[in-house]
């Protein structure tokens, strides 16, 4: 039997849940969302912050790498559905994916590593 946490929401506790979250949406049971990045580089940068952030959590998403896109999967698949892992982790991966200096010492690159303008 799955933790408590691990217990997956019901359809308006996903529909409350995916509120707020900008960016994400629901398909096919799954929590998505697609980072569009500067090129091949900057994808790599981003799976490589993302598969940070999935091992330190122990929660690891279903990715889908090409040349400017990264494509995040989430589910809990021991509670067949969706659970507060998923939208944790889609709420840290955002913080660390679309974090950008916001003055002071650290100025950023010239070209963004993800869009900001990206669709949802």
């Amino acid at each position: 039997m799955p933790a408590p946490k691990d217990t997956p929401y019901n359809e308006a506790e996903v529909a409350a849940r995916l509120a707020m979250l900008a960016g994400w949406t629901l398909d096919g049971g799954w929590l998505s969302r697609t980072y569009v990045t500067g090129g091949w580089a900057h994808t790599l940068l981003v799976v490589n912050a993302i598969g940070f952030v999935a091992e330190v959590a122990d929660h690891h998403p279903d990715l889908a790498v090409s040349w400017a896109r990264v494509v995040v999967r989430l589910q809990t698949h021991s509670a067949g559905g969706l659970t507060a892992k998923d939208f944790e982790l889609a709420r840290r991966l955002d913080d660390v994916v679309l974090w950008r200096p916001d003055g002071g010492a650290l100025r950023g690159p010239a070209r963004p590593i993800v869009r900001p303008d990206q669709p949802a």
